[in-house]
């Protein structure tokens, strides 16, 4: 089997790991010719949009798949539209691109979310109560496109220093934590979901996820994986989808949906039954799910900007150290570190922080 990965980052670099034991290889495009996916199957350097690179990866594949939701959803309707097996389907992306349409989706199936707002020009963000967190609607990742407004002085002017393109103004919610939740559907319908997990961030990108969530009560879990399993039903999904949430009390509201393998779900790699990477390849090439049961609690640790010393990490009793092979760059992710169980992640989280 051959599968196609729109995107050449540490997430179809992954995906690719996870495949070889099955002899599913991969390819990739990415603009980039040092994608750090290419180590690990064939790369065609090419914009995400461009036709012939579209094409060449379509004659590699035997279905094809995305790793984040930056890739143009008019790319996946092309290869779509020209015979290509497309996993999850465009609309999805399409969906997860705008942030408009993802609210409107959590409406349409119940699932609460913060109080929003449409914001178009100047004086709809005028109009808007404070404090609220303005959102572009498009190409938002990692805490990009998106700035808090607590006063009138923050609000004036923020339409056009935000790019002055569609937006959303959400209200800003004193939430307890962030929590997610990850589930994959396969090609007959069936779903499985790994345990809720609990997420800490910092300048807008994910640090730490505590899997499964720390006292987390049946009622929360439940709650949550009702909302991810009628967000697969409604998309007719195959493959893994991510759900962000914050807990107000005994509230869950959703924040945003990933249509591909995620952040939260890296601890999978060595804390559950069947990963994330291996159970979105097994959906999308109709293959049986595996189970998503948690081995053992189980810390994940981003490496963010640099890496610590690789001997130092490597001395971590139960750490299970994954680089991706990218050069360092404030903000980047570089790689993370999976502590099965124990207190030892802190040790780590203070290595990734200094």
């Amino acid at each position: 089997m051959r599968v196609g990965i729109l995107g050449g980052g540490q997430l179809a670099r992954m995906l690719a790991l996870a495949g070889h034991p099955l002899g599913i290889a991969c390819s990739f495009l990415d603009p980039s010719p040092d994608a750090c996916a290419g180590a690990v199957g064939d790369l065609i350097v090419d914009a995400y949009d461009a036709p012939d690179g579209l094409d060449r990866l379509a004659a590699a594949s035997d279905v094809v798949t995305f790793e984040f939701e930056s890739v143009p959803a008019s790319s996946a309707t092309r290869l779509s539209q020209r015979g290509a097996s497309v996993r999850p389907p465009a609309e999805s992306l399409a969906i997860a691109e705008d942030r408009l349409l993802e609210k409107r989706l959590f409406g349409e199936l119940g699932i609460e979310t913060p109080a929003f707002t449409t914001v178009d020009s100047q004086r709809d963000l005028d109009d808007t109560a404070l404090p609220a967190v303005l959102k572009t609607r498009r190409l938002g990742y990692d805490g990009k496109g998106q700035r808090v407004l607590h006063t009138g002085d923050e609000r004036d002017s923020a339409f056009e220093a935000m790019g002055g393109t569609p937006m959303i103004a959400e209200q800003l919610v004193e939430f307890d934590r962030e929590l997610s939740i990850v589930g994959v559907r396969g090609r007959d319908g069936s779903v499985a979901c790994y345990p809720l997990v609990e997420n800490h961030h910092r300048d807008g990108i994910l640090r730490v996820t505590h899997a499964p969530a720390p006292g987390l009560t049946a009622a929360l879990e439940q709650l949550a994986e009702r909302a991810l399993r009628s967000l697969l039903e409604r998309l007719e999904y195959v493959g893994v989808l991510a759900l962000e949430l914050f807990q107000v009390g005994d509230r869950l509201l959703a924040n945003e949906i990933a249509p591909r393998v995620h952040n939260s779900g890296h601890w999978t790699i060595d804390g559950a039954e069947t990963s994330q990477f291996e159970n979105h390849l097994r959906a999308v090439c109709g293959l049986p799910l595996g189970s998503t049961a948690l081995r053992a609690p189980s810390t994940m640790v981003n490496l963010v900007g640099g890496e610590p010393p690789l001997a130092e990490l490597a001395a971590i009793e139960g750490a299970h150290i994954h680089l991706y092979g990218k050069s360092p760059r404030p903000g980047r992710k570089l790689g993370h570190v999976t502590i099965s169980g124990g207190r030892e992640w802190r040790r780590v989280a203070d290595l990734a922080d200094r």
